[in-house]
């Protein structure tokens, strides 16, 4: 019998209207919206249910947004009685999994996501930090040049280890820049530049890091129900201190999201739920490994649709 992981994206899979139907459907989850925008002090409800999308697209709201979006389609979901065997996010959707998990409360994480977001957008000025997608590049080969454009004095690093062929690339606009016009030496076809606000997973990212060590110490983390696979050791975590500090580092540290993949493959995973808007994950783990099944649940319709297939 093959194992189920649940997977959760991160941002950038957002979307005005995203989460309505089952908000419209589940007293349980407007009860979960109604918590958010209590617990915020503000509508986050209207911004991702009516836009507009410049609002939604704010990392402060993004954030949010996006876990509270997630956990209304995991809400369905459990309504099914369907449990996974692990679960990982990707970046912020490590914050989803770790709700999941039982590890943190929907309350807690939706306020430390939100200052999470706001540590990130302050920790760089605007136009000083970039990221990019570098497609074809080998991991080791792109690693040693952006080394080397790191020690000339513009920061470049490797963010996030997406799959096969597709690795972003975070640091210093100039950094990102250099990199990007000597991708070649590094095997790769193209740099594609990402809409962020900041060059996250980045060691320019530290002094967010850090206040969010702040925010997290004041949190209660639990022990978690199921393995969660963390970003940065693509290997499952099981204390709540652990669990704490390896969030302070994912902030500034790259996303080994195709070694979790490959991981859980090992472990025995054969299908995986994407649970969230988009589908970014799903495409990526299709890249990764053909012949595992990947599902998605981004609407109320594909949530009925699971229990014939999981």
């Amino acid at each position: 019998m093959g194992k189920t992981a649940f997977i959760f994206p991160g941002q950038g899979a957002q979307s005005v209207g995203m989460g309505k139907d089952a908000y419209d459907a589940l007293p349980s989850v407007q009860d979960m919206f109604q918590t958010a925008d209590d617990k915020l002090g503000f509508s986050l409800s209207s911004i991702i249910f009516n836009g507009p999308d410049a609002e939604l697209k704010q990392t402060v709201n993004t954030q949010p947004a996006l876990l509270a979006t997630s956990l209304a389609y995991l809400e369905a979901i459990r309504g099914k009685g369907i449990e996974p065997d692990y679960v990982a996010g990707h970046s912020l959707g490590e914050y989803s999994a770790l709700v999941c998990a039982g590890v943190l409360s929907f309350e807690e994480a939706v306020s430390i996501v939100r200052a999470r977001g706001e540590y990130m957008e302050a920790a760089v000025p605007g136009g000083q930090g970039a990221m990019a997608a570098v497609l074809g590049a080998d991991r080791d080969a792109l690693t040693t040049l952006c080394s080397g454009i790191t020690a000339e004095g513009h920061v470049v690093e490797l963010a996030n280890m997406n799959c096969p062929g597709q690795i972003v690339i975070s640091g210093s606009a100039q950094g990102v820049a250099a990199a990007a016009e000597r991708i070649k030496e590094a095997g790769g076809k193209r740099a594609i530049p990402l809409e962020v606000s900041g060059p996250f997973h980045s060691s320019l990212m530290k002094e967010a890091a850090n206040r969010l060590a702040d925010k997290l110490e004041q949190a209660s983390f639990h022990t978690p129900s199921v393995p969660v696979v963390a970003n940065v050791t693509a290997r499952p975590v099981d204390d709540a201190a652990a669990i704490r500090g390896l969030l302070v580092e994912q902030v500034y540290s790259p996303v080994l999201w195709q070694d979790s993949v490959e991981w859980m493959i090992s472990q025995g995973v054969d299908t995986f739920v994407e649970i969230g808007p988009g589908s970014v994950l799903s495409g990526l783990i299709k890249k990764i490994d053909k012949s595992v099944k990947v599902i998605n649940v981004n609407s109320l319709d594909s949530v009925n649709s699971l229990e014939t297939v999981v």
